[in-house]
């Protein structure tokens, strides 16, 4: 009796294995962010469960990335974006094989376009308004006794909306321009966090910091109204579009080299572009889809597009990465 109930057991634990779902695993930067049902969606067209591995900032994604290159800890990766595409790309940590992409209004090489965003300086409307100081109007405004001690960033080492910013420097100021005006700015009080959420939660005024300005997304003020639950109709933040200091950011998907279930993470990065997925990216993670065709949800006319945006070429900007990170934190921190 006792061998014939073992049986069963080893019978159901052998049958249960043969019946489990196919584990695919995404490793992405900790913004990222989905309603349960759309990721369910998947799992069960493909008869999958997706494990959401989250990293850190942008940035951070990449190092980890770098670091278990011959182990990987993801089969797929959603959140490089176009400062660091390239960098991800020359270390081999993409399959050199990508699905097909759907029609985007913007792409990048190796990887499917996801989403876009625009980077830039927010500020707490309300705040220059009870001190009656002007707003800036060109970042060389910023290095100025009066706007002491009001701007924090987040470190571009760690943050690629910050690493975006400091591109549009570049690209906006001239390389020898950008790295003059960052060390005005760090004669000026300007404050380093290591990511965004540190930034906007901690040190943005809005939320009881003391920096009435932030490097953020120009879809910021869009999100406040979304999350206030109807108290505001309009958001109490505004974007500063200066010259130099507007960076149009692209997010992608890209199946991981040496990853265990390469087909399933093709299928997996071509469900993020999918519609259920792209219609839920902009009041999820406050960009824009990139799939073209998608509508954007009314709250979204509360982030406001800028004319232009600025940075160096691709090409120039992978090539020196490394440097001008280097000379940003020696310039900027040591």
């Amino acid at each position: 009796m006792k061998s014939k109930y073992l049986g069963l057991v080893m019978w159901a634990v052998l049958c249960g294995n043969a019946w489990a779902a196919t584990e695919v695993r995404l490793a992405t930067h900790d913004s990222f962010a989905l309603p349960e049902n759309v990721l369910t969606t998947f799992e069960r067209q493909y008869d999958a469960k997706v494990r959401v591995v989250k990293v850190g900032d942008g940035n951070e994604l990449l190092n980890k990335l770098l670091i278990s290159k011959h182990k990987p800890i993801a089969d797929a990766v959603y959140g490089l974006d176009n400062g660091n595409i390239l960098a991800a790309q020359a270390a081999g940590l993409l399959a050199k094989q990508q699905p097909e992409s759907a029609n985007t209004v913007v792409s990048m090489p190796n990887a499917l376009a996801v989403d876009f965003g625009f980077v830039a300086i927010n500020y707490d409307t309300q705040w220059f308004k009870n001190k009656g100081l002007p707003l800036p109007k060109s970042l060389d405004d910023l290095t100025k006794p009066e706007y002491k001690d009001l701007l924090v960033v987040p470190n571009p080492s760690t943050s690629t909306p910050a690493y975006g910013f400091l591109l549009a420097n570049i690209g906006g100021l001239s390389e020898e321009g950008a790295f003059a005006w960052w060390a005005k700015m760090r004669g000026n009080g300007v404050k380093i966090t290591r990511g965004w959420s540190d930034a906007y939660y901690k040190e943005f005024s809005l939320n009881g910091g003391s920096r009435p300005m932030m490097v953020g997304y120009a879809s910021s003020p869009a999100a406040q109204v979304f999350y206030s639950e109807g108290k505001l109709s309009t958001p109490t933040m505004g974007n500063l579009f200066l010259n130099g200091g507007v960076y149009l950011q692209k997010e992608g998907a890209a199946v991981l080299a040496g990853g265990k279930q390469p087909d399933l993470a093709a299928k997996l990065v071509q469900y993020l572009q999918s519609p259920t997925v792209q219609s839920a990216i902009p009041v999820n993670m406050w960009v824009y889809p990139a799939v073209r065709g998608v509508r954007y949800p009314d709250v979204m006319r509360h982030a406001s597009v800028p004319r232009v945006h600025f940075a160096p070429n691709e090409q120039r900007a992978h090539q020196n990465r490394k440097a001008w990170l280097q000379r940003w934190t020696k310039t900027v921190l040591k």
